[in-house]
């Protein structure tokens, strides 16, 4: 039986209290009488969220936790006390941010981007705000433009953060923010490049070559065969039509529609299709 995530559990028999649950290994657990419904029997297979209450028993739920565990969420803050702060995260039991997970002091009535986790040392399910260190490094290969789920977070000078399918850091630049965003909004967003350091850059939009110039469209397929280019918008205007058939202005102009859609990167004296 997991704690802290959802379980098919049978129903083993109905009590004053409610009804015991058990797993493939005869572990039992209480769904109290107040999720119960008529239509619950014996024998039947029920999918419940298991946690611990406040006497720090195992206890079964039909109510959805508004976070995952090992997700993210931006939570309530609803009380602190010398053990720590108190977050709803939409079950009875709220759950507790210890002091040491906090990287501000949470304060009463104000939201943070919480990340949920298993106590292994005392097999409860704990909350933190710190959620650097809980992020994923990434190292799936993604295909361009990959829709992703995006959890919207802090503004920072670069643009917005995200978490990336609930587990991943992410970055949309401000040029990339095409419509109204808030903190907290769960929203689809496309892949534009996954960075060395595990984090991801996302749109909002796809680029798609319906975006793209005719220009652009053979500067960048000239770019997937060759890799790079040696050359730059202050390349001889001879040396570019040889090399890629077009006029300086319309090189610049194509070299300037793709390094917008972030699909090629500009180095000393070169220019570089993003891997």
């Amino acid at each position: 039986m997991n704690i802290g995530e959802y379980n098919d559990l049978t129903i083993l028999r109905f009590t004053s209290v409610g009804a015991y649950l058990a797993d493939e290994q005869d572990n039992e657990v209480l769904l109290p009488n107040k999720y119960l419904t008529d239509d619950m029997l014996l024998d039947d297979v029920v999918n419940v969220f298991v946690y611990r209450d406040s006497e720090d028993r195992a206890v079964a739920t039909t109510e959805k936790p508004l976070i995952e565990m090992g997700g993210f969420a931006y939570l309530k803050a609803t009380a602190v006390s010398h053990f720590g702060a108190f977050v709803d995260w939409g079950l009875e039991k709220e759950l507790m941010v210890p002091f040491k997970e906090q990287n501000l002091k949470l304060e009463e009535g104000r939201y943070y981007l919480t990340h949920l986790f298993l106590d292994e040392q005392t097999d409860r399910v704990v909350g933190s705000t710190r959620v650097n260190r809980y992020f994923q490094f990434c190292e799936e290969e993604f295909e361009p433009e990959t829709e992703v789920d995006l959890l919207i977070c802090e503004t920072t000078d670069l643009g917005v953060k995200v978490v990336v399918n609930n587990k991943y850091s992410g970055l949309i630049f401000r040029s990339d923010i095409s419509k109204p965003i808030r903190r907290g909004d769960y929203i689809k967003g496309y892949v534009a490049a996954v960075r060395d350091d595990g984090k991801i850059d996302v749109r909002l939009d796809k680029t798609g070559y319906d975006k793209i110039s005719d220009s652009a469209k053979e500067l960048l397929e000239l770019l997937q065969r060759e890799k790079s280019l040696n050359l730059t918008d202050k390349s001889d205007p001879d040396t570019i039509r040889e090399v890629v058939g077009m006029s300086k202005k319309t090189f610049k102009q194509a070299v300037g529609n793709l390094y917008k859609q972030r699909l090629i990167t500009l180095g000393d004296g070169q220019i570089s299709i993003v891997e």
